[in-house]
């Protein structure tokens, strides 16, 4: 985690020096760099789970830190990655906050947890909430996570906006508020959602009720809901499509001279 917190520090670093110091493109690749090895690390991780999605998908992460980091070293137009830096370091400062420190961790989850409670019981639902993190739907118990608040999709939402260099500050907040709060909201009723229909089996037992529910109907619904936010903000904050644009511009370039592409 000391790794992570390295490659974040040096990226922000990177990211928010003045433009008359080329000093922050070596912060912004040694970032990156840092960030390949977190990735690396995390294979061991995954495979002693037997979680080989997973496995694959770090790898592909730490491969593309690492191409970044090349191409942030060599000559030539760089502000898109800096602009990437800046979302990464934002987004992944956002949710190590609410991974690591306790009081925000266990903030937001005892947060989802009674808000959820609240939903379910006004749709008439026998709802009762037994700890912090756990509530009950018709006497069965769903313990709620962090992954289940939604921060990861909130810390991305926020990186991305936050990189929109330019941008005027009127723009930014409307990007904010029809991604951020939506997101939240929809989390809340994609929980009350899932844990109803595993209280009361709607879909089968309450463990087929649970796996339809949360891993077919609302990640569904969650992915076609993120496609039409991400489209949103693009429309509002144009300067982040020029971003992902320069950034494809400048890897076709690197990858043509390397022979790749």
């Amino acid at each position: 985690m000391v790794i992570l917190w390295l490659a974040l520090g040096l990226l922000s670093l990177g990211a928010t020096i003045p433009k008359t110091y080329s000093s922050r493109f070596s912060f912004t690749g040694a970032g990156w760099i840092f960030l390949s090895l977190y990735w690396i690390l995390q294979t061991g991780h995954y495979i002693g789970i037997k979680d080989y999605l997973n496995s694959f998908l770090v790898v592909v992460a730490a491969f593309v830190s690492l191409f970044i980091a090349f191409i942030t070293f060599r000559a030539g137009e760089k502000e898109a990655i800096i602009s990437l830096s800046l979302a990464a370091s934002v987004g992944g400062f956002i949710y190590l906050l609410f991974a690591e420190v306790e009081l925000l961790n266990t903030g937001i989850i005892s947060m989802v947890t009674n808000q959820a409670v609240w939903v379910i019981g006004n749709y008439g639902f026998p709802v009762e909430r037994t700890s912090w993190d756990l509530l009950a739907v018709n006497g069965l118990a769903v313990r709620i996570i962090l992954a289940c608040t939604a921060i990861e999709s909130i810390a991305l939402f926020t990186g991305l906006i936050s990189s929109a260099k330019g941008a005027p500050l009127s723009r930014k907040l409307k990007a904010f508020m029809i991604s951020v709060p939506v997101v939240y909201l929809l989390n809340i009723l994609r929980v009350s959602f899932t844990s109803s229909a595993y209280g009361f089996a709607w879909f089968g037992t309450p463990e087929e009720s649970f796996h339809i529910s949360e891993h077919i109907i609302t990640k569904i619904g969650s992915m076609l809901a993120l496609l039409f936010i991400s489209y949103m903000v693009l429309k509002i904050l144009p300067e982040i499509a020029d971003m992902i644009d320069g950034l494809w511009i400048m890897s076709r370039k690197h990858l043509q001279k390397a022979g790749l592409n």
